[in-house]
């Protein structure tokens, strides 16, 4: 399934149906009066937020949705069908924008989450609802109101409980390959990975998502590379884990570049709380671990003390599951800091 996070589309609801003229006529019956019956409503156009999906696909191939039209009122007093709801299901995490793409108008953050997004004209009036005691043949009915439609841009920033960030080769897709049943794409090449992944994580009987997402290079926030485009899909993250390919000379300089583009993006990821990995450790020796660990230590957390640099290697699986245990624990903080503050 191809991955699309973004998308632009039409909506219009159902305009609401006329209202009848009509007189009752029947044999025997001198003052039948009016009998006219109401129009019927247009359907709304109602947003859902579900589970099972996580792309924006299905809009590519369809962008305009048009709820039913109401019934005309008849004779006899009978008033016309209401138009059919249309429903449109998103992902959970899918936010509405306005036709700028600028202002949020929802955020359907969590499944089962229902918006009407435009809602469908009222039914006109037939002319029995005209009828008074000095008015007794109106000739008056109403058209039904007009539905209301706009275009509007769906983004969809993925629901994961903690996401992967690093320089790219930065062993991310190897690790979430390593963890999850995900199959990410792996070579030894720079941006193998093009569209954010989700991977399902284990450890001692607890899961968790877990959202890798294309690598950073410096300079992302101003378009370079893939750009800062994909880092939405980690915003609704409750901890981040940062990976440092340890085969590189410099790994406080690319702790630093990523740390930078995340505090130059926003939207509150420089204050994320974050575990920090030296990855690739199969491939230095024991020394050298030591040795960038320090300098990664320092780059991470200064002065500060409490802070912890992690080695692993997704390609062997060392350390993978100490790596796995310190971010259940922090998903687990960051859950019961939501539940508390959504209880007060």
């Amino acid at each position: 399934m191809k991955f699309l996070d973004q998308a632009k589309i039409y909506i219009r609801s159902g305009d609401g149906g006329s209202g009848s003229m009509s007189f009752r006529r029947e044999k025997y019956i001198e003052f039948g009066g009016p009998d006219g019956g109401e129009g019927g409503k247009g359907g709304d156009v109602i947003v859902e937020s579900v589970t099972g999906l996580n792309t924006l696909i299905d809009f590519r191939y369809q962008q305009h949705f048009k709820a039913q039209k109401g019934r005309g009122g008849a004779g006899r007093d009978r008033s016309g069908a209401y138009g059919e709801d249309l429903i449109i299901r998103v992902p959970a995490g899918t936010q509405i924008m306005d036709e700028a793409n600028e202002t949020v108008l929802y955020d359907l953050d969590a499944p089962g989450q229902r918006i009407v997004l435009a809602e469908g004209g009222k039914g006109g009036h037939g002319n029995a609802w005209y009828k008074t005691a000095t008015n007794r043949a109106p000739r008056r009915s109403d058209p039904g109101q007009p539905g209301q439609e706009a275009w509007f841009w769906l983004r969809l920033k993925l629901i994961a409980d903690a996401g992967l960030v690093g320089l790219p080769n930065a062993g991310k897709s190897t690790f979430l390959a390593a963890t999850t049943r995900a199959k990410p794409k792996i070579a030894d090449y720079p941006f193998t990975t093009l569209t954010p992944q989700l991977g399902v994580l284990g450890v001692d009987q607890d899961e968790f998502v877990l959202a890798d997402i294309p690598g950073l290079i410096e300079g992302a926030h101003e378009g370079h590379g893939l750009g800062d485009r994909f880092l939405g899909h980690v915003e609704r993250c409750g901890v981040l884990l940062h990976l440092v390919d340890g085969t590189q000379d410099d790994v406080a300089g690319a702790y630093k570049v990523i740390r930078g583009e995340l505090k130059q993006y926003g939207h509150g990821l420089g204050e994320k709380l974050q575990i920090v990995a030296l990855n690739k450790c199969d491939a230095l020796s024991a020394d050298e671990i030591e040795a960038k660990k320090k300098e990664l230590y320092k780059a991470a957390f200064g002065r500060k003390k409490g802070g912890t640099v992690v080695e692993l290697s997704g390609a062997t699986g060392a350390g993978v599951t100490d790596v796995l245990r310190l971010m259940r624990d922090a998903i687990k903080a960051h859950r019961e800091a939501l539940a508390e503050e959504a209880g007060k």
